[in-house]
């Protein structure tokens, strides 16, 4: 059996999502499209003390970003709104663990956006 595409990381992600679906009464939510592709995202926020309590996402999209959000909500969760607008998108880039063709990126990155837009 041949390695994933993506590496082992971005496969369990994609394939068992975590924080996948909705968040009951959000304070913050944010949609997004990727018109190269046509990924869409929609981000949730469950916010206190100005950090990040909780964090859900929903997305009809290529297992790129949904695992790219799935790792991003574990980074984020209980994390400062300032500290979360400050993130470079190479963390996670990183954070993903495997090498990105350059059209995978903006896939990868779309979360990202989003968040940062839902925080906004």
């Amino acid at each position: 059996m041949s390695a994933p595409l993506y590496g082992e990381l971005v496969a369990d992600h994609a394939r068992n999502p975590r924080n996948r679906g909705p968040l009951e009464a959000p304070d913050a939510a944010r949609d997004g499209v990727n018109p190269l592709c046509g990924d869409r995202i929609r981000i949730e926020l469950r916010l206190s003390g100005g950090r990040i309590e909780a964090i859900r996402f929903q997305a009809e999209a290529c297992m790129v970003t949904i695992a790219s959000a799935s790792i991003l909500s574990g980074l984020v969760t209980g994390v400062s709104k300032t500290q979360v607008q400050a993130m470079r998108d190479a963390e996670l880039l990183a954070a993903l663990g495997t090498e990105l063709r350059p059209a995978r990126v903006q896939c990868a990155l779309l979360p990202l956006q989003v968040l940062r837009e839902a925080l906004r």
